[in-house]
């Protein structure tokens, strides 16, 4: 860990107590991140949002509650909040509900502890991930798929999305934006990967001309 970088502060949630217990003994061999909590259910999981603040939270999709329920009760308290699913879980509706409701990323049991750090730290500095085998077969799925109705694509974004996207055409930073609408940047870049997503975009200039082409479901 660099030099008067703090570690990332992490929450684990599971209700297998081993398994918990072997994912957390394995993160603390690893100086930059520090366990501030760990539960077993879906409403512990919010708890521990409110008072542990974690950077990152690795939350389980099967247990009391439903992880992914979970998640999406955290977004909508703390829209910053960066979640990545660990589980055995392989059902393409699991992932897919998962990333809509806002987690940040989808991993695999069994994956290796030098691999999930890696995972963590990039969701930490506002990546995404989801495992290769999963992304591949959505990739194919998506390709399948019909062509989308007439529903604007704008109707996907939140409200706040929406306003941080009206900020695009200017070349305004994250910063700058943040600044703006008085949100801290961390939370202005999480904004923006999810517009991204949401609009299947690759960058900002693009986000920008779509915005510019479909606002209010009018081509140009």
């Amino acid at each position: 860990m660099a030099s008067g970088q703090r570690p990332i502060r992490l929450v684990v949630v599971d209700d297998h107590p081993l398994y918990r217990s072997g994912v957390i003994a394995t993160l603390r061999d690893y100086d930059d991140i520090d366990v501030v909590g760990q539960g077993g259910s879906a409403g512990e999981a919010l708890e521990l949002m409110r008072t542990a603040r974690p950077d990152v939270a690795l939350l389980d999709v099967s247990m009391p509650g439903n992880g992914i329920a979970a998640v999406g009760a955290i977004v909508a308290e703390h829209p910053d909040a960066r979640i990545v699913m660990l589980t055995v879980s392989e059902e393409d509706d699991d992932v897919m509900t998962a990333l809509k409701s806002g987690a940040s990323g989808y991993a695999l049991k069994g994956i290796g502890g030098d691999d999930l750090i890696a995972i963590i730290r990039d969701i930490h500095a506002g990546d995404t991930y989801v495992a290769p085998k999963l992304a591949g077969r959505l990739l194919k799925q998506d390709r399948a798929a019909p062509a989308p109705g007439p529903q604007n694509p704008m109707e996907l974004l939140s409200q706040r999305e929406r306003t941080v996207l009206d900020f695009l055409p200017e070349g305004m930073s994250n910063k700058e934006i943040g600044l703006r609408l008085g949100l801290h940047e961390k939370t202005v870049k999480h904004h923006m990967t999810r517009i991204l997503q949401k609009l299947r975009v690759r960058n900002r200039v693009e986000a920008a001309v779509f915005a510019r082409l479909h606002r209010d479901g009018r081509n140009a």
